[in-house]
Parts: C-alpha cells; sequence; structure tokens
C-alpha cells in the first residue's frame, strides 16, 4: 500500500542503511554466506502462528526482515500480504528475491531504517533477531516505532551474546537483556501482553500498544473544565442574544466549511458552488480562509470553549449569521452584532438547570451531536430547516504526505499526537486523537440521523473513506496521546 518498490525493481536512490552507523556492519555480513544459514524467524513462525490469528485478508509487517525467509513461509502458508522492511537492500535470499517476483503485490520489500518514524502500518507485525542489534540507548525509539506502525506485534529477542560478529570483528548484540528487562520495556508503555514465553537464550513477547476507539471516547476529556463551561453558559445566556428556533424544511443547498487540510484542493469547487447561489456556513476559522479568498459567509459557527476562538469571528461581517454556543468564552461573543447573533445550546443534561432557569422548562432548544463544531453543525443546520449540504475541509485526518492537520495554521493543533489509524477495508489514516473521536461519532449520527438529510463529503480524508465505502471508523489506534 504506500507504492512500496520490491528489490528487483526500481532501488531507493538512498541506501539508508548509509545514515545509521550499523548498516557498515551489515552491508559486510549479508555478503557472507555464513550470516545466512540460520534464520531465527523462519524457525519461530509455526509457534506465531499459533498464536496469531493471521487470515488471507491479514495484513502483516515483517519487522527487519533479514533474509526474508519468515516473510516467504507466513506468505505461502496463509497467503496474506507481508510488507518486509529492513534497512539493507540486499539482505535477502536469491529464492525470496525470486518468489517476490512472482508475488509481486502481496509480497513487497522496502529499505527502512527502524530508528526512523514508519510509514508503514498495519493489523500484525513480526520483528525477530532485532531488538537485541539495536544500541542501548536507541531500544525505546525502535520498539515506539514498531508498536506504533503494527496493531499486534511478535517479538522474538535474544538474550545471549551474539557468535558471527566475529565474522567481521564485530559485536552484533548491542543491548543483551533478561527477560524481564524486555517485559519492563512492554509493560512501561502500557502494551496487552497476549502471550510471552522465557526460552534458553531467547525471550518471545506477542504484544499490543494499542486501543479501540471506544476506549480513546472514552478517555477525552473536554477542552475546557465543566465548572468553566457553566460560568460561560450562565454569563452568555443572560446577555439576551438571540436564540435558535427550529424551522421549516428548505429546498435551499449549503456548503459546512471546515479547516481541514484538503481545503486548499476545493477553493474552486466550493467557489461554483457558491456562484451557484449555495449558502456557505464556516466552522471555526475557515471563516477567515473563506473571507481571504473573496468567499463571504452566509453563517459561522463556533462551539469551542476556549478563550483563543475569538479570533475565529473578525472581522464582523454584515450579511453574516453568527450562530454560536452558549458554552463559548464571552470573549467570542464580545462585539458580534446583536440582530445577527444567535446562540444554541447544546444536549447537555447537566447545564439544563442554567437554561430551565433563564429560558423556563422547555423553552429552548438544545442540539444533539458529537464533540466537535461539524458535528454539531449539521442537526443544528437540520433543525434551521436544511438537508442538503455538501462538506468540505472536514477531513477527521492529517494530510498523508506532511502530516498537516489545517489548511492554514493553527497552533494550538501542533503538538498533538498522530496515530495510524486502520479501517476495516485495510485502508490506515494518520490521525490526532480528537479526529478518531470525530470519526467515531460520524459513525453514529449516519446511523442514528442519517434518513433526515443528504450529506457529500469532498477530499479525501478520512469521513469521506468511511461514507463513500461503508467502512468501519477506526477499530485500533495506539495508545501514547
Amino acid at each position: 500500500m504506500h507504492g512500496q518498490v520490491g528489490i528487483q525493481g526500481t532501488q531507493p536512490v538512498l541506501e539508508r542503511g548509509q545514515a545509521n552507523p550499523e548498516g557498515v556492519k551489515y552491508r559486510k555480513l549479508w555478503k557472507r554466506p555464513e550470516y545466512r544459514q540460520v534464520s531465527p524467524g523462519e524457525q519461530g513462525v509455526p509457534l506465531m502462528l499459533e498464536h496469531m490469528p493471521l487470515t488471507a485478508q491479514s495484513h502483516l509487517i515483517d519487522f527487519g526482515c533479514g533474509t526474508g525467509r519468515a516473510a516467504q513461509l507466513i506468505h505461502r502458508t496463509v497467503g496474506c500480504q507481508v510488507t518486509m522492511l529492513d534497512f539493507v537492500s540486499h539482505c535477502l535470499d536469491e529464492a525470496v528475491q525470486t518468489y517476490m517476483a512472482q508475488h509481486p503485490r502481496t509480497l513487497t520489500f522496502r529499505q527502512v531504517d527502524l530508528e526512523q518514524p514508519i510509514r508503514e502500518a498495519a493489523a500484525f507485525g513480526l520483528c525477530t533477531d532485532v531488538m537485541e542489534h539495536i544500541p542501548p540507548d536507541r531500544v525505546g525509539i525502535v520498539l515506539d516505532n514498531i508498536l506504533r506502525a503494527a496493531n499486534h506485534v511478535w517479538f522474538q529477542i535474544s538474550t545471549e551474546p551474539d557468535h558471527l560478529g566475529a565474522l567481521i570483528g564485530e559485536t552484533l548484540h548491542l543491548t543483551v537483556q533478561p527477560h524481564d528487562w524486555w517485559l519492563e520495556q512492554f509493560t512501561k508503555r502500557e502494551c496487552v501482553i497476549h502471550y510471552q514465553l522465557q526460552q534458553d537464550g531467547a525471550s518471545i513477547f506477542y504484544v499490543s500498544a494499542w486501543a479501540s476507539s471506544d476506549d480513546v471516547m472514552k478517555s477525552g476529556r473536554m477542552n475546557i473544565e465543566h465548572t468553566e463551561k457553566r460560568e460561560h453558559i450562565a454569563y452568555n445566556i443572560a446577555q439576551g442574544w438571540q436564540t435558535i428556533q427550529p424551522c421549516d424544511v428548505q429546498d435551499d443547498e449549503v456548503m459546512i466549511v471546515g479547516g481541514g487540510w484538503s481545503l486548499t484542493e476545493q477553493e474552486e469547487t466550493i467557489r461554483r458552488l457558491r456562484e451557484r447561489g449555495v449558502k456557505l456556513v464556516t466552522l471555526n476559522n475557515a471563516y477567515n480562509w473563506c473571507l481571504e479568498r473573496g468567499l463571504t459567509p452566509s453563517a459561522t459557527i463556533v462551539m469551542d470553549g476556549r478563550e483563543f476562538n475569538h479570533r475565529f469571528v473578525k472581522p464582523v461581517v454584515d450579511t453574516c449569521k453568527y450562530l454560536i454556543c452558549s458554552q463559548v468564552h464571552p470573549a467570542v461573543l464580545e462585539g458580534l452584532p446583536h440582530a445577527q447573533t444567535y446562540i444554541w445550546h447544546d444536549a447537555d443534561i447537566k447545564t439544563f438547570d442554567l437554561l430551565n432557569a433563564q429560558y423556563g422548562e422547555g423553552n429552548y432548544y438544545a442540539i444533539p451531536g458529537g464533540s466537535t463544531s461539524f458535528l454539531r453543525s449539521v442537526p443544528l443546520l437540520r433543525m434551521l430547516g436544511y438537508t442538503k449540504f455538501h462538506v468540505f475541509g472536514v477531513d477527521s485526518c492529517v494530510a498523508p504526505d506532511d502530516h498537516r492537520h489545517h489548511a492554514y495554521a493553527q497552533p494550538e493543533n501542533d503538538k498533538k499526537w498522530i496515530l495510524p489509524v486502520t479501517l476495516n477495508n485495510g485502508r490506515v489514516f494518520y490521525c490526532q486523537p480528537w479526529m478518531i473521536c470525530q470519526a467515531q461519532e460520524f459513525q453514529h449520527m449516519i446511523t442514528n440521523l442519517g434518513e433526515l438529510f443528504e450529506l457529500e463529503v469532498y477530499g479525501d480524508g478520512l469521513l469521506r473513506e468511511i461514507l463513500e465505502t461503508a467502512a468501519t471508523a477506526p477499530l485500533h489506534l495506539n495508545k501514547e496521546g
């Protein structure tokens, strides 16, 4: 999947092993036939297959594949997709190269330094006779890279000094540690230990550092504390703002424009729809992105309770309606014209006492939905009578090439974790934790409210993939972050 290149195809311009001093050793060693005689990974495959539920539809990454014989055996036995990674390009046996040429789509090789971030992602991973070769100060980095790239990984690690380094006058096993030491490395990363075995001279661990997307949703927290949210609501609803009221169904189409990375690719489409008379509703700072391009919003929506959001509604536009959630920081509403501004309330029963006291019980309309402004914008606009939506810049993932999270600078999101997530159709996206929650909640919205509106998502992001292919939202993601 990421355009892997077989070893008999075009070779990489730079042999990445050259960037790592350890690569010098292994370029020498793989030229010695004695180093190829034994493949620990190949020997361990039968035990691995007893515990790892591989099927023909699975994808497995062999981290530090060496001769490639283990990967070949797995491919031949199970028939699944196998991606081989190693930082020396001539490590593969000739027989493996021949076999790989016969199965170019499902058995592939890519030259990778495991000390660098790994772009591949898969449900399963294999790492045998590798970790003991890593310098002690790099072990944590390599473990983290591997555990991020695969949901469930089978590690086989030697716990004794090497014997073949003498072939080139070098030491090969740089991190020789007992079973309990390696167990501690997985434990402190909060790995689930599916299986472990302490052998004579080696340790085996089958682990996962991943959680379900439901776990991330449970562990998520609001951008502001609940007490602060109540303070904002109490102040804002006392200022006499107009409130949202239900409207009759109308035929006008609406563009919902968020700030995701794909927005820059859709400007001309947005412009054509706007010229056709489609209403333009922006979310957060997509408001300023549109204004800078001469696209005047019909309305803008802000929900986030943090103070910095006040910049998302300036400058004020005479023809724009400002649909602001009552939980926002008061600075967001400051300076907005009362005639153009309407507040709305999220369906949080823990704040209904404030709304009842202000408006009277049942004399207000609470908007259901998920944890983001997009997930509230759809039911909000549906209550206003709109049923046909074009959605732009709502990717729920970062850009695949450079991991941009927005189409414009938004430093508040710069330092958030980026995690690979896998759909049930096998496609992998990279997401910040809040994006994963949004994707999961998007499915719930479509399932429960989908018959009430028509919705088209533009771009090549996670939400579009879910909508277009009926794929299941991320089932597994790394626990970090």
